[in-house]
């Protein structure tokens, strides 16, 4: 028990009579713990990772060879938080004060302004929160397979290819896979909403309230006002007691991608390259792709690496790109995918195809 992550773990810590050298704290409010620790001296080499802890805990802590790490209290995040995100936590104060004013929006205004300046505090702080951010997610998933779903943030959802998308997601989900998209709009907050959906009679009575606001231009707080009020008629047992279906891994670094709610937890990055990297690196059941732009590509081509210099003993997770005219034509990529694969073993996991439930039936078996 190395990470103490809950005060339950500082408890049995405290109570075995273990040395607390080399232990990590992360984000705990120690003031309740206050008297046991100051009688403490076996500290060296304990890390206290952000939290809640007095001055004279905080010297006694150093004067005993504890590793303190400040944090910066004007920040609107936590850069040593040990959970995921949720929904209404990123939006909180929406309806009172606006999409500006909360902690999402104010997340990306702290990080823009601090690049001009180089500032590196924050650029430490940044980073830190994206580490614990990905701890966090590798133990909030656990050992249950992921199944990517790709696409762009233009889909609005009054279309029949947000539907499609969302029981795409559903019956992904329903056959066991933890449904992880980009996190964002569009096409993305379709696969998440189908996932999330205990039944098909859910989506179809979701789709048709969302509707009512398709896009999240020209108001991002309408937009999201309504999903979350969806969200909690389609949630409404407390997160521990559901399984995790579904996942959002959005980024800062598109600023004017809010994200979207309908997941049972957020891993939200400042790094993009970090946020697409563990992404894919976790759609260990496939990757689906649906129609999309620039941002899109990238993930095409950054999950087609690892395929195309995989070793010829190993299993492969299929790719499937969704949309024969699209990937073929308007963005014609398949091409390229097509000649990279004609003489790797990648070649037998790529496919195209024109319908998502084409798509959901090629990850499904390469299950069986």
């Amino acid at each position: 028990m190395n990470e103490i992550e809950s005060l339950r773990d500082l408890d049995a810590a405290l109570e075995s009579g273990a040395p607390l050298t080399g232990r990590r704290l992360q984000d705990l409010d120690l003031r309740d713990h206050e008297a046991r620790l100051l009688s403490r001296t076996d500290l060296d080499g304990l890390v206290v990772l952000g939290g809640r802890l007095s001055p004279e805990l905080d010297h006694h802590l150093r004067l005993h060879g504890a590793l303190v790490f400040p944090t910066d209290p004007g920040a609107p995040v936590n850069p040593y938080r040990a959970s995921l995100y949720q929904p209404h936590e990123l939006y909180a104060g929406l309806a009172e004060h606006g999409y500006e004013q909360t902690p999402d929006a104010r997340a990306y205004g702290w990080s823009r302004e601090a690049d001009p300046h180089h500032d590196v505090f924050v650029t430490l702080l940044r980073a830190i929160h994206d580490d614990s951010v990905s701890d966090a997610l590798t133990e909030f998933v656990g050992d249950v397979p992921v199944v990517g779903v790709m696409g762009g943030h233009a889909l609005t959802r009054d279309s029949d290819a947000y539907a499609g998308a969302a029981r795409l997601g559903h019956t992904l989900a329903s056959s066991g896979l933890v449904v992880a998209t980009g996190g964002g709009p569009g096409a993305m907050e379709a696969a998440n909403l189908g996932a999330l959906c205990p039944s098909h009679e859910v989506v179809s009575e979701a789709l048709g309230r969302l509707a009512g606001i398709p896009s999240f231009r020209p108001s991002i707080g309408a937009w999201a006002e309504l999903a979350l009020e969806v969200y909690d008629d389609v949630l409404p047992l407390p997160l521990q007691d559901s399984a995790v279906r579904s996942i959002g891994i959005p980024t800062w670094f598109y600023g004017h991608e809010p994200p979207n709610v309908f997941c049972n937890g957020i891993a939200k990055y400042f790094s993009n390259a970090i946020r697409e990297d563990g992404l894919l690196a976790r759609s260990t059941a496939g990757l689906i792709v649906l129609h999309g732009a620039a941002g899109t590509v990238q993930e095409i081509f950054q999950s087609i690496t690892p395929l195309y210099y995989a070793e010829a003993e190993r299993t492969l997770a299929p790719l499937v790109l969704v949309g024969v005219d699209h990937w073929s034509r308007e963005v014609p990529v398949w091409d390229v995918i097509r000649a990279l694969s004609s003489e790797r073993g990648m070649g037998q996991v790529v496919h195209l195809v024109d319908s998502t439930d084409e798509a959901a039936e090629l990850v499904l078996s390469s299950r069986a």
